[in-house]
């Protein structure tokens, strides 16, 4: 069965000020979506590899993949499970200080939230090109870290909780050149109940 785009869970334009309505539709009916169609043509070269139908254990089990088909999936199946997250990481209201288990972990790991802010930040600011920064949960513990283009951290075992895109396609019609405002305006969109449940996911995974 297909990987699908999965619906957007807000209108386009419910993240304004800080992320426009027309940058979101692009962002999510161009550009996601034809990481699934890519995605997806790659894995009918090798219709005796069982993908399964959920992207991220198939990025979690990144080495099965076919040689032939390895960095479609790499790029592709990437760029669906980022983005695929990222639209729920972010929702109209957010933003403010975290607050539930994830802040604990925050105040315990980095010694409070301005403190990782600042991480993700500086994070998202040093990725040279394009990429993502990441609050990740690896073994139990919290860690920032970035990856190139579209690969994901279950690549690596780790499990994504935050992700921010900082690809040019995420912020320049409005932010131009200007990454390190964008970056400041996406955190009053993060859903902070939806981090909270993915670190409840992951911890069983640990």
């Amino acid at each position: 069965m297909p990987f699908t785009l999965p619906e957007l869970p807000y209108a386009y334009d419910a993240l304004e000020p800080h992320i426009d309505a027309r940058t979101m539709e692009i962002h999510h009916g161009k550009h996601h979506k034809t990481y699934v169609d890519n995605l997806n043509a790659a894995l009918e070269k090798h219709p005796d590899f069982n993908a399964g139908d959920d992207i991220e254990a198939l990025m979690r089990r990144f080495d099965e993949v076919p040689e032939a088909i390895k960095t479609a999936v790499r790029n592709n199946g990437g760029g669906h499970a980022n983005h695929s997250l990222f639209w729920q990481v972010m929702g109209p209201g957010g933003g403010g200080a975290p607050t539930g288990v994830i802040a604990d972990e925050i105040n315990s790991t980095f010694g409070g939230w301005d403190a990782l802010k600042q991480k993700l930040v500086d994070t998202g600011k040093g990725r040279f090109g394009s990429g993502w920064s990441w609050l990740v949960d690896e073994g139990g513990k919290l860690v920032v870290t970035d990856s190139p283009n579209q690969d994901s951290p279950l690549m690596n075992g780790q499990t994504p909780l935050l992700g921010i895109d900082v690809w040019e396609h995420a912020y320049y019609l409005n932010y131009q050149n200007r990454r390190p405002d964008y970056l400041e305006a996406w955190f009053n969109t993060v859903n902070w109940d939806f981090v909270n449940k993915r670190l409840e996911q992951a911890r069983g995974h640990s």
